[in-house]
């Protein structure tokens, strides 16, 4: 497998190494890269108020990029260059900060990719079909790394235990009207570089009303060689009632299989609640259901239901989130402040994001 991997690479470039010729001999200069970029930054409060050296967890937060408790926080800034040119183009996206650390968890021996939460070359072979070599943000989920792009502030169980990024090849394919397909190849979730035979297939499959007032993703990974395997299936479904109320659905399962051990899953499902009464004030309610009985990852080993309700003050390219979370366990996964335990928490999180 690998090798035909290899030799279908090494055919590809060669052909881009053809057509670049012809490529270059049409334009004599290209344009500067378009330069983006995002900061965002927070406060937060677990009433609970647990203290630490507690039993369990000292901030009450098991999920990502806010693991913070009474303290002001710099999530992350970035900084984005996106160039092409002809059929070729590249994008290098850094982040910098604790949110981008830890979305580069699984890097933290070279302390030089912390920085590197996307860099990626792409080649268009024709209007239909495009190929990247990188790493890229995964395209699994309902949420993204960039807080300025999502409404809710405090991130999903479902975006936290599922794969933040892939390393590899893949090829994007129009397939006419709304569809579209992606198939590749990847090394092991969110590492850069991995050795063994281990890699993962990803495909997804996307599709849309001819309007665009309802669209739907079918996303895959799934591991082959070493010994053991996980595989996801994630559903995304966008529908826009009005251009004031649109509903988002994010539905996942991912299985586990040990190496001569049997399978177990965890799996979640969330609904988000669009309300946008004006261009410069919307507000997002998210009730999400994670299932984690059988210890698949390092969540606690019970089930979650967590409901967060995010206001969003838009000033230009400035949103202010002053978000209010419930998490309610089916044990008692909470700590207070006298570490004791609860079935439930309540958190609150003032948190700004601006983006270039």
């Amino acid at each position: 497998m690998l090798r035909k991997i290899f030799l279908g690479t090494t055919v590809f470039f060669g052909f881009i190494s053809v057509k670049a010729q012809t490529d270059s001999t049409s334009s004599a200069s290209s344009p500067l890269p378009a330069i983006t970029g995002s900061v965002d930054t927070y406060y937060r409060y677990n009433f609970n108020d647990p203290k630490a050296g507690g039993p369990l967890n000292d901030y009450n937060n098991y999920t990502s990029f806010t693991n913070s408790q009474n303290s002001f926080q710099l999530g992350m800034a970035s900084i984005r260059a996106d160039h092409s040119f002809g059929k070729a183009s590249a994008t290098v996206d850094l982040g910098f900060g604790p949110r981008a650390e830890e979305f580069s968890y699984a890097d933290a021996g070279h302390s030089t990719l912390f920085a590197v939460k996307q860099a990626y070359l792409s080649y268009a072979l024709s209007d239909k079909v495009k190929l990247t070599m990188g790493k890229w943000a995964t395209h699994i989920g309902y949420e993204v790394t960039d807080a300025y792009l999502n409404r809710n502030y405090s991130m999903s169980y479902m975006f936290s235990y599922g794969p933040f990024s892939h390393t590899g090849l893949k090829a994007d394919i129009g397939l006419g009207k709304k569809s579209a397909f992606m198939v590749g190849v990847a090394n092991t979730t969110d590492m850069v570089a991995s050795s063994g035979s281990r890699k993962y297939a990803l495909a997804q499959f996307s599709t849309a009303t001819m309007n665009d007032k309802v669209k739907a993703y079918l996303n895959y990974q799934g591991s082959y060689g070493g010994s053991y395997s996980v595989s996801q299936v994630d559903v995304v479904v966008i529908g826009t009632i009005s251009d004031k109320f649109s509903i988002g659905y994010n539905g996942t399962v991912q299985s586990a299989t040990p190496d001569k051990s049997s399978s177990a899953s965890w799996w979640g499902s969330a609904v988000y609640l669009n309300l946008d009464p004006s261009s410069a004030f919307g507000v997002t309610l998210r009730g999400e259901y994670f299932d984690n009985k059988k210890a698949v990852v390092t969540a606690p080993a019970t089930s979650i239901f967590d409901l967060t309700l995010s206001p969003n003050i838009r000033i230009g390219n400035l949103t202010i989130i002053p978000e209010l979370r419930m998490d309610m366990g089916k044990n008692e996964i909470f700590e207070k402040s006298d570490n004791t335990l609860s079935k439930s928490t309540i958190t609150g999180i003032l948190a700004a994001t601006y983006h270039f």
